[in-house]
């Protein structure tokens, strides 16, 4: 009974600390669901094939994981059909990775954001790349033109030496412009909104201790000009203030 009573910690435990490194495995396996399978050639089929493989035991682990920490093994994951889907066709985790595409638009996930802009770029070089290296007309060949010209789109310089020339790696260019002009924007705004922060914090007021002096020498003060008022008094008995100011 105190094992079934910690698993619902653990459970929450392992999903914190397993959630954004599956979600950020699946958005990284983008470009297993765009790219038909037809195009990835022969050379590549094996490779895309293990791939898929390792990605189903990652997935496969992961739900056996979670059954396993839930106080009712198999009703857990009958109730994850997503998950189970997941191990046999990898590519459908995607739909799991929104959850980090939301998240990085929240205040202070900068950093979140600035990886998953990266992830998509490079998903993007990886399309471009199966449907143009034998699209004719193309000048993007090989995976290292494309990931030049997906950081140069992405920039928005544009030099103009490498450009998709297929439908798909047109509608995939404007994805990472796009991302691009997106990326700009929130650095923009992340910057501007630190120098509105830093504003209050330069005029806070000074702190209680610096207040107590203050107020400790004002008293000081109060103390010092009554004694001299009364030394004045000592020396002139019967007269005011007053009339020694003006005497």
């Amino acid at each position: 009974m105190t094992d079934n009573a910690h698993r619902p910690g653990r459970m929450a435990e392992y999903e914190a600390r397993t959630r954004d490194p599956l979600d950020l495995l699946a958005l990284s396996t983008l470009w297993l669901v765009v790219v038909p399978p037809g195009d990835f050639g022969h050379r590549v089929t094996y490779v895309v094939l293990a791939f898929r493989v390792a990605l189903s035991a990652v997935y496969g682990i992961d739900i056996a994981i979670r059954s396993a920490l839930a106080p009712r093994h198999v009703h857990y994951a009958l109730t994850h059909p997503g998950a189970l889907i997941s191990v046999v066709v990898p590519p459908v985790r995607v739909i799991f990775s929104i959850r980090l595409v939301r998240s990085v638009f929240r205040r202070g996930h900068l950093g979140r954001f600035l990886l998953a802009a990266a992830v998509f770029v490079l998903d993007g070089a990886i399309i471009v790349y199966l449907f143009e290296r034998h699209a004719p007309g193309s000048n993007i060949h090989t995976l290292g033109d494309a990931v030049w010209w997906a950081f140069v789109t992405v920039t928005t310089v544009g030099y103009g030496d490498f450009y998709p020339v297929t439908t798909w790696g047109r509608i995939t260019a404007c994805f990472i412009m796009g991302t691009g002009l997106l990326t700009l924007a929130v650095v923009t705004a992340q910057v501007a909104s630190s120098f509105v922060t830093q504003a209050p914090s330069r005029a806070r007021p000074a702190p209680p201790d610096e207040a107590a002096r203050r107020e400790v020498t004002l008293a000081e003060l109060d103390e010092r000009l009554a004694r001299i008022e009364r030394l004045l008094t000592a020396i002139h008995p019967g007269s005011s203030p007053g009339a020694i100011d003006s005497h």
